[in-house]
């Protein structure tokens, strides 16, 4: 399903265009509000295969600005933050893939353009032997941890448009 764009918010947000590995692209606004996590809650969600919410907690909904039901159907990356590197995201899912637990740190967007740091852990739902689908539980993150990586991600945004802006030039 393809994604929404983002209705711009009343408040200074800056305007990105995201393309995601499936190729889908879309306008995302994102605001330099931040959303704390809420104290002793725990966001949960599961997807398919292919990355498609199939359930969202309440915490996931409240936190994420959307309704369930524009939220279920929706590839996960619906939260994508135009501060994260693509890098983190190839880490995940190669991690998950191939059967491993993944741990990181993710800067989501909401739906409003504000934002919310987790500390994620997705593992892979085994049924019968194979991997069905993905689940993730998010925690309240370290800021610590996070101030350590906004450096980091920049790094590694930066190098990934320096490598785009290199194809670009080389395409014929």
């Amino acid at each position: 399903m393809k994604l929404p764009e983002m209705t711009r918010p009343a408040v200074d947000a800056v305007e990105s265009r995201l393309t995601y590995t499936n190729g889908d692209s879309r306008t995302v606004y994102a605001s330099s509000v931040e959303v704390p996590f809420p104290e002793g809650r725990l966001i949960v969600s599961r997807t398919d295969l292919d990355g498609i919410l199939t359930h969202a907690n309440d915490a996931f909904v409240e936190l994420s600005g959307w309704e369930r039901d524009d939220l279920i159907g929706m590839p996960h990356h619906i939260l994508r933050h135009p501060d994260m590197p693509k890098a983190a995201f190839k880490d995940l899912w190669e991690t998950v893939s191939q059967g491993q637990k993944w741990h990181g740190y993710v800067k989501n967007l909401r739906k409003d353009g504000a934002y919310y740091w987790v500390y994620a852990t997705a593992v892979p739902n085994i049924r019968q032997g194979k991997i069905a689908g993905y689940t993730s539980v998010r925690r309240k993150p370290s800021r610590t941890r996070i101030n350590e990586l906004i450096p980091v991600y920049r790094q590694w945004l930066d190098q990934e448009q320096t490598q785009t802006q290199a194809k670009e030039k080389t395409a014929p």
